[in-house]
Formats: structure tokens, C-alpha cells, sequence
């Protein structure tokens, strides 16, 4: 009994087998004969003879690489054969075909810089998906390549998935080409970006390519460079000759100031209207020049903004200060501080601006915006370890243009030196000492210790002069002749504030202490020298024996 049910089993699990290996096989084929999965026609190209047996059109990657190498090759009676003609007449298919292709292939090559990864290799333009490398999107039956914009309006350049009606029970066989929209958009996009009449006097032989550029692109780069070049030095020595022909000084400071701006712009809108009119480079050269020239003429218009903005505020502050930038008072001096940290407001917004409208030009957002999400923390972590130093002394910029500890004409007493607040930056003060001298500190280290502001609120400083006398001296005498030598110096305000101490003693001699008001640090230091050598003078011609001598005690 054993030994007849043992092949049965065997035949059972061998039938098993076969119904899971077919289902395996047929669950595929099903799946690609869904009519979802691609675009039902009559007939493909019913105009054109029968395309070569070796022809591959499985895939998106496989049918664009395949018709960019026959347009290579010149061989555009085969490459045609990757457009979708159904839109034309039979009778056109073949004629205009060639040209067709022709035309399609030199608008791709000038205005489009293929990524292979991005186009799906799979016949069911499977491509993997942004999240994640395993996952993958639902299968398509058309492609976008690229979209370019003609006189305000968008074109798309596609692929589309196709097959020919078959009877029923019979397999579809279907092929990507190039869709019939935009086939219909190729006579405009050839006209739009197509090849200038200076390019068709180019000898074939110099259209051959070496490194990622044709041979004659490789002469007309520095020829173009050559004349943006030139076009901006000559910009820049018409503008010149403005600024010297001027005798106004606010137009003196115009032209010199847009000298530089206006020759960036002049040089950027040169080379576009060459590239328009004159040649037309291809797909890498367009990019790498279309990036060049948008970045020159981006930062032609900044510094022209910035460069405005600043004149101008100069101009206000000479206005409202004048040209004593030494002793401005309190005010005054807060006034030049705003206007620095206007300026340094009016810097960050322009570069940020000029940065988001490059990024915005190229389309560049999305990857950026993707990458920066998905290493977020490590971009963190760098930048606070990199740029500790340089973010550290920004902000404190900032805390100093809000808060004014310190403000541009400020008198200060920095680390055993004497200063003048010469200029606030981003990252560091500049400081002027009493003897010419300046002093570069960080602005986070300025502010991380103390120092001494004699000009936080009232620019007025007292001077104290003291002087050591024998015990005989009159007090008295000196506080009348200090009074008068105080009231006829015509740098000391507050003759009230003029006081006379006797503020130490001893048996050895007198301590006594002179106190006159300055109106400001600058004068303080020169009216205390002045006072004291003229109260010097008075005791040694009027009262000789009031010097200190030594004594001793026998």
C-alpha cells in the first residue's frame, strides 16, 4: 500500500510545482500586458519603413541613449525612428522625420545636461524612489525629460510608452519614444535654442568633441571672456571719465562707486546677447556659462545696491556729524552706531538675497533643500564647531548694535591703553589710542571682559592733579590761584566744579589734590598737563621753599 502511494505523492508534488512555476512566470506577463501601462495606437510611425531588428526601445534610458548615439553619428534615417510621428500625414513621416530628429538632437544637446542616474532603466520607467534606495515608484508610461520655457510659456521635452492595437490573445510589444507633443514643439524649440547663423560657417571638422565640449566651443570660450572682459574695463574707464568730469561731490562719489557694478552688469548682458545672437554653446558650456553669468551679473547688482545704500547713509552721517569724527557727542556718536549696524543689516539681507535668487535660477532648492534636511544634525554640529569663532563675534556684533555698550567715538580705557572706538565690523572692533596706534580686537573677546567707558553717558571728565608739598604750604593760597588758573584756561567748563583738597599728611609733607572739569576725555588729558605745569610755576617762582624735602630725625 506504501509503495503505491509513494508515486502518487511524487506526481501530486510534482504537479504542485509546475501550477506555482507557471503562476511565477504568468503573474509577470500579466502584469506587463496591462494596457495601463502604456499608450494604445493603431500603428507606430506607420510611414517609416520597418525599424532595424536590433533596434532597443525597452526602456527610457535605453531608447534616449540609443537616439542620441545615432544623432551622433549623423545617422538620423535610423534615429528617427525613436519620435512618435502619428501626428503627421504618412506621406510626411519619412520626409520630415530626418529632420525631426536632427532638430530634436541639437536642441537636447545645447540646452539640456542629461543625468543618467535619474532615467529609468526599467521598461516600466520603474525608478527608485527619494525616501529610500530599496522602495520604488509605480511604474509609468511617460517620462518627463526636462521642461524649457519659450517666450513665457513651458515646453516639455517627454517619452511616452506606446504599443500597437493587437487581436485579441496576442502580446503587446511596446517601446518608449519620443511623444508626439513634444515632436509637435520641435520646429519652435529649434528656433528658440537651436544653432545661430554664425555656427553654420563652422567647419564639420571642428564640431568633433574632446572633453565634454566640441572643438570650435574650446576657441569660442576665451574669445568670450576675451570681449566680456573687455566690455567691462571699457565700462569701467567711461564711468571713470564721468567721475572726473564732475565737480559735484555727491556725483564724484556716484561714479566712482558705480564704476565697478555698472562695468559687472555691462560685461554679464554682453555675453548673454552674444550667446543669443552670435552662438549658442552646448548643454555643459550653457550651463557652465549661464551659472557664470547670472552669478557676475547677481553680484553687479549687489554691489550696486550695496554700494548705493552705503553713499547714501554716508552721506547722512557726514550730514548730521559733519567731519569731527573725534569728538562727536553722545548722540552723534549713537547715530554713527546705528548707522553701521544699519549697514551691516543691509549686507546680510543682500547676500541672502543674491544666494536664494541663484539657488531659485538653477533650480537648485530642492536637492539643497533635501540634502540639508537629511544631515541636518551633522551640519549643525560642523558648523558650530567650525564656525564657533567667526558666529560667536557676528552675534556679539549684533548685541553691540542693539544694546550700544560701546558706540563708534566712545572714549574708552582698554586694557592699560587709551582709546577711541574707531569702528564697529562683523567680527572685530578697531580701536585708536592716544598716540596713533590701533588696536584689533575680536568683538566676542571685547566684550567677555570689562573695560572702561568714559563717554556711556556724559562725555564731561573731571581732571585731578595732585601734587606733594612741604608742610609750610598755604592751602589756602593754592585753591585761590588754581580758581583763577582754571577759569582763564578756555578748555574748562564748569567753573563751579573747580576744587582745591588737602586729601593726605604727614610729617614728611602735604598731599593736596586739584579737581577741574573737561568736556570730554580728548581735552582732559591736555587741560590736567596744562594746569598742573602752570601750578608748578607758581610755587617755584612765587613760594620756592613749599617743595617737599626730606627730613631726618636725629
Amino acid at each position: 500500500m506504501n509503495a503505491e502511494a509513494t508515486p502518487a505523492k511524487r506526481y501530486l508534488l510534482l504537479l504542485c510545482a509546475c501550477m506555482v512555476a507557471m503562476l511565477a512566470i504568468t503573474a509577470p506577463l500579466a502584469a506587463q500586458d496591462n494596457p495601463e501601462l502604456w499608450y494604445e495606437t493603431e500603428a507606430i510611425n506607420p510611414g517609416l519603413d520597418a525599424p532595424p531588428s536590433e533596434m532597443d526601445r525597452s526602456s527610457p534610458r535605453v531608447a534616449l541613449r540609443s537616439f542620441l548615439e545615432l544623432a551622433e553619428t549623423g545617422d538620423f534615417e535610423t534615429a528617427m525612428h525613436f519620435l512618435n510621428l502619428s501626428k503627421l500625414p504618412e506621406e510626411e513621416q519619412k520626409s520630415r522625420g530626418h529632420d525631426l530628429a536632427a532638430k530634436l538632437a541639437s536642441t537636447i544637446d545645447r540646452k539640456l545636461l542629461i543625468d543618467w542616474a535619474d532615467i529609468p532603466p526599467e521598461a516600466d520607467a520603474r525608478s527608485p524612489d527619494s525616501t529610500t534606495d530599496q522602495q520604488h515608484s509605480e511604474p509609468r508610461r511617460d517620462f518627463l525629460l526636462e521642461e524649457l520655457e519659450v517666450a513665457g510659456d513651458t515646453y516639455a521635452i517627454r517619452l511616452g510608452r506606446y504599443a500597437e492595437k493587437t487581436p485579441e490573445g496576442e502580446a503587446h510589444v511596446p517601446v518608449w519614444l519620443i511623444s508626439t507633443d513634444t515632436v509637435a514643439n520641435i520646429d519652435m524649440l529649434h528656433d528658440a535654442f537651436g544653432p545661430t547663423a554664425l555656427e553654420s560657417h563652422i567647419p564639420r571638422s571642428l564640431k568633433g568633441e574632446f572633453g565634454g565640449l566640441q572643438l570650435w566651443e574650446w576657441i569660442a570660450l576665451p574669445l568670450l571672456i576675451s570681449v566680456v572682459i573687455l566690455v567691462g574695463f571699457l565700462t569701467s574707464w567711461l564711468v571713470g571719465l564721468g567721475r572726473y568730469m564732475s565737480s559735484d561731490r555727491i556725483q564724484h562719489r556716484v561714479f566712482e562707486r558705480a564704476a565697478l557694478p555698472l562695468s559687472l552688469v555691462t560685461a554679464s548682458v554682453t555675453a548673454k546677447w552674444l550667446l543669443g545672437f552670435a552662438v549658442s554653446f552646448s548643454g555643459q558650456a550653457t550651463m557652465i556659462i549661464g551659472l557664470a553669468l547670472v552669478m557676475l551679473a547677481v553680484v553687479g547688482f549687489c554691489l550696486a545696491a550695496l554700494r548705493s545704500i552705503d553713499a547714501l547713509l554716508d552721506h547722512l552721517t557726514r550730514r548730521h556729524l559733519g567731519n569731527a569724527y573725534d569728538t562727536p557727542s553722545s548722540s552723534e556718536r549713537e547715530f554713527y552706531t546705528s548707522m553701521y549696524a544699519l549697514r551691516r543689516v543691509v549686507l546680510v539681507a543682500t547676500v541672502g538675497f543674491s544666494i536664494v535668487f541663484v539657488l531659485m535660477q538653477f533650480n537648485l532648492f530642492a536637492d539643497i533643500g533635501v540634502t540639508l534636511l537629511a544631515s541636518a544634525g551633522v551640519l549643525t554640529v560642523i558648523l558650530g564647531i567650525a564656525g564657533q569663532a567667526t558666529l560667536g563675534n557676528m552675534v556679539a556684533s549684533l548685541q553691540i548694535a542693539i544694546a550700544k555698550p560701546v558706540r563708534i567715538g566712545d572714549s574708552i580705557h582698554y586694557e592699560g591703553d587709551w582709546c577711541i572706538v574707531e569702528a564697529i565690523f562683523f567680527t572685530f572692533i578697531r580701536l585708536r589710542t592716544w598716540d596713533e596706534r590701533r588696536i584689533i580686537v575680536p568683538v566676542k573677546y571685547f566684550l567677555s571682559y570689562p573695560f572702561r567707558n568714559w563717554s556711556v553717558i556724559n562725555e564731561r571728565m573731571i581732571c585731578t592733579i595732585q601734587m606733594v608739598l612741604d608742610p609750610m604750604a598755604d592751602v589756602d593760597v593754592l585753591r585761590k590761584k588754581f580758581v583763577a588758573l582754571g577759569k582763564a584756561d578756555p578748555e574748562v567748563i564748569e567753573h563751579d566744579q573747580l576744587f582745591a583738597y588737602l586729601t593726605g599728611h604727614s610729617s614728611n609733607g602735604l598731599t593736596i589734590e586739584f579737581y577741574a572739569m573737561a568736556p570730554n576725555p580728548w581735552k582732559a588729558w591736555t587741560i590736567e598737563m596744562r594746569l598742573r605745569e602752570e601750578l608748578v610755576n607758581f610755587v617755584r617762582r612765587e613760594h620756592p621753599e613749599w617743595w617737599w624735602r626730606e627730613r631726618i630725625n636725629l
